[in-house]
């Protein structure tokens, strides 16, 4: 993780940890940084760099102010406004541009926002160039063989400009709309968008794919995205589904780069539910399933014992769907995403995408002619506790011999009848303490065991050292 960007962008509360002088100054340096390259490659033009924004009423600030950057620097800045990380995502790449922003703090409360960088391929942004920023908002990159304090300001016709370009988010729309490959019709489904970047984009895919569809959350006010709503909140879906009689629901993120879902009895599908029944129906559809699903090491135990059972192979990575789409590319995997419901079909796309999500568990639903109830009855969640703690130091805990021992035990004790993990929060201070077991009263045993000697041993934020 670096010293601004975590493993999902620069991301803290709007105007305190995140500033519009932070947003001019990374729109700057990124038209003037694409710009050389341009130079270097010999490639003719100012470089293009698309934005998207979600519903956060902060979004406009750090909008405006990126684009400011961009076009004092010599580059063109093309604003589709309102719209997903996926479809940034996708029209970075599609549309040949230098690089996507999406300004977004996804499921976060409305007082955050953040700034995710995407490469001209659609991915996440590298990591060399991520430290180049961080440099530079630093005041002390070295790049192209000279020390780079004040970036030149572009003069005359050199001076970028701002395009409109709703177009973009109207593009990926009709890609979504090409991928379902069955007609909706006949389905009552309910999406609940978050207040946030989906709220129209969602039920444009669904009506045009047939759907009877029902869509609540999808008022932004600047204020209430994520607010009691969307995959975070997704209680009020599954009340939905089961008063009006839903054959379906889908919950999206306040950017709509995760999907969770509720079946027709208001029952909750996890990511990893829906990667189990993905996985399973690939494996009915071929004779031998040679690439793995791909999940992150948070992924229920339940979930492996299933695959097991079934003969899908699977991987694990850490926590991230950076991490899940890098193994996914160098291994050929199509399926792999998060509990959390970040879900990477990589023959589509290139991160998490909620809408496409909801729209291959519509799929599978129509091809197997079943219920989503009767697709996930066969898997079983084992119980789970995580427990958050603050510290000042999580490299420290995750070095102490004495909470590793500890670990070590817990492992042995539980055998193969469930596991004990602990590890680093990508974006706050925090060490995540995570017990599986058959029953939930040995998962807090465990947790309580490990989360105590934390304290003890005086890491807690507040705690005796």
């Amino acid at each position: 993780m670096g010293r601004y960007f975590g493993t999902d962008g620069f991301r803290g509360e709007a105007g305190e940890v995140l500033t519009a002088d932070h947003a001019f100054a990374i729109g700057k340096f990124l038209g003037w940084y694409f710009g050389k390259l341009r130079e270097r490659e010999e490639r003719d033009g100012a470089p293009r760099i698309v934005i998207g924004k979600d519903t956060r009423r902060s979004s406009y600030m750090f909008e405006y102010a990126l684009v400011s950057g961009i076009v004092s620097s010599g580059a063109d800045a093309y604003m589709m406004h309102v719209t997903t990380t996926p479809s940034v995502a996708y029209v970075s790449k599609v549309d040949d541009f230098d690089c996507g922003i999406m300004i977004s703090a996804s499921h976060n409360p409305y007082s955050d926002n953040g700034i995710k960088l995407i490469n001209n391929r659609g991915e996440k942004m590298d990591e060399t160039t991520i430290s180049y920023i961080e440099d530079y908002l630093d005041g002390k990159l070295v790049l192209f063989g000279e020390e780079v304090k004040d970036l030149p300001f572009a003069v005359g016709e050199h001076i970028g400009c701002a395009v409109d370009y709703s177009a973009g988010r109207n593009r990926y729309i009709g890609y979504l709309i090409s991928l379902g490959m069955y007609s909706f019709r006949g389905y009552k489904v309910a999406l609940d968008c978050a207040n946030g970047a989906s709220w129209y984009i969602a039920k444009s895919v669904f009506e045009a794919l047939g759907a009877k569809t029902y869509v609540i959350n999808a008022e932004p006010n600047g204020f209430n995205i994520n607010r009691d709503a969307g995959s975070t909140h997704i209680e009020g879906l599954a009340r939905y589904v089961r008063e009006n009689g839903m054959d379906v629901g889908f919950a999206f993120d306040g950017d709509a780069d995760r999907c969770l879902c509720v079946d027709e009895k208001g029952q909750i599908v996890t990511g990893d539910g829906i990667l189990y029944v993905y996985g399973k129906y690939l494996k009915k559809h071929e004779r031998e399933m040679n690439d793995a699903v791909v999940t992150t090491v948070m992924s229920n135990f339940g979930l492996y014992r299933a695959f097991d059972s079934l003969g899908i192979p699977y991987a694990k990575t850490a926590v991230g769907d950076k991490y899940v789409y890098d193994y996914m590319s160098a291994n050929g995997c199509r399926i792999g995403g998060e509990q959390s419901g970040h879900i990477i079909f990589s023959q589509y796309a290139s991160t998490g995408d909620g809408i496409l999500t909801s729209i291959k568990m519509m799929e599978v639903m129509i091809a197997e002619k079943s219920k989503l109830s009767e697709l996930t009855k066969d898997f079983k969640i084992y119980p789970q506790v995580l427990v958050n703690v603050r510290v000042a130091d999580k490299a420290a805990v995750r070095a102490d011999e004495t909470i590793a021992a500890e670990i070590e035990k817990i492992t042995a004790e539980l055998g193969a009848n469930g596991r004990i993990l602990l590890r680093e929060s990508g974006t706050e201070p925090v060490i995540r303490v995570m017990a599986e077991a058959p029953e939930e009263t040995l998962c807090r045993e465990y947790v309580d065991r490990v989360v105590g000697l934390i304290r003890e041993r005086g890491y807690e934020v507040g705690g005796k050292h």
